[in-house]
């Protein structure tokens, strides 16, 4: 029998050990987070897809075997999310270089019947009124330099947006090749009599990120055809681009329907200030509702998260990790509701509602 002392040291030393690889460990991951945040991404994309490619795999029902290889599964659904990428662009960048190039022809114009239109209200003054060559003399000194850095720092942030989307498909590629034996290497770990549940938290984790993916694309879809039909009734020129622009921004939480916005009232200045006024307000409604109705109501449905979490998700995401954090919300939110139900379970048995 061992000595109380010799038992309390071994004790002792267990628990310094096992607290310092814990501190290690925090501090490798916290290190690493941009590199783990690339990762999990990766894991939420072919999760999302790992549905739509067993159904272009079509395995037969007697034998299991797939008709169509995974590999050419996964590369028709990239070639197909490029050739939408590239007719999205053909769609949208020649209209807008070209209400550019009219804005700024008829900027002077257009900046001075917006303040005609503010002082007919009494919003301004005619006191306050000048021209735009006045607005950009008086700019504040350095303004013309912070211009020029700000610039240089979108431009960065741009590159190193595309790397890291380039490096997150290449990895989500790989993970829907192989992440069917990486889980099953990974669920040998397990003890088990947890294998089940694991499986289990798995397979409906899966189901949940696959349905927030079409969601988002019900939610493009719905956002698009409002824009287009009430932009084409206010007359708004090329109102089928700002459709297109406000479909691709609902799948990016809170600066995508800004970014809409900003677009529907610059083509519209174009007609008149008046028509832009109007625009933004359709729009800001239009967000409104978007994001207190229509996406807590439309994830209920087909996630199954409720409406208080998917917004107190998204809260928590923007705080944590600003726009990744929104866009990575819900989904997450779901996979921790399939994981809490399994542990909350009350017989221990695997939980087929998530």
């Amino acid at each position: 029998m061992m000595p109380p002392g010799s038992e309390f040291t071994r004790r002792m030393l267990q628990t310094v050990l096992a607290v310092t690889a814990v501190a290690i460990a925090v501090a490798v991951a916290w290190q690493a987070r941009s590199a783990l945040m690339v990762i999990y991404v990766s894991a939420i994309v072919a999760m999302g897809f790992s549905p739509l490619v067993r159904a272009i795999e079509h395995p037969q029902k007697q034998t299991g075997r797939q008709r169509v290889p995974r590999t050419f599964a996964i590369l028709a659904i990239y070639l197909i999310f490029v050739a939408v990428l590239v007719m999205v662009g053909l769609l949208i960048v020649p209209p807008l270089l070209d209400q550019a190039g009219e804005l700024w022809t008829r900027a002077p114009k257009a900046f001075a019947d917006f303040q005609r239109f503010l002082i007919r209200y009494r919003l301004m003054s005619q006191a306050h009124r000048v021209t735009i060559e006045e607005a950009v003399q008086n700019a504040p000194v350095g303004s013309g330099v912070s211009a020029i850095n700000t610039v240089f720092a979108a431009v960065w942030s741009v590159v190193g947006g595309v790397l890291g989307v380039v490096t997150i498909l290449i990895l989500s590629f790989y993970l829907m090749v192989e992440g069917q034996s990486l889980f099953d290497y990974l669920t040998r770990l397990v003890p088990r009599g947890s294998r089940e549940r694991v499986v289990s938290v798995g397979r409906e984790s899966v189901k949940k990120v696959s349905a927030w993916l079409m969601a988002q694309l019900i939610l493009a879809g719905v956002m698009g055809l409002f824009a287009a039909v009430g932009l084409g009734l206010l007359g708004v020129p090329y109102f089928y681009v700002v459709a297109l622009i406000a479909a691709v921004g609902e799948t990016i939480p809170i600066v995508g329907p800004i970014v809409a916005g900003i677009s529907a009232v610059a083509i519209a200045l174009s007609v008149s200030a008046k028509l832009a006024l109007i625009v933004g307000a359709y729009f800001l409604v239009l967000h409104q509702l978007e994001a207190n109705i229509l996406v807590p109501k439309i994830m209920e449905r087909r996630v199954g998260v409720s409406p208080v979490t998917v917004i107190v998700a998204l809260l928590i995401g923007v705080e944590l990790w600003g726009l990744l954090g929104a866009i990575l919300a819900i989904p997450t939110a779901a996979i921790l509701t399939v994981i809490v139900g399994e542990l909350t379970s009350e017989d221990g048995s695997p939980n087929p509602e998530g």
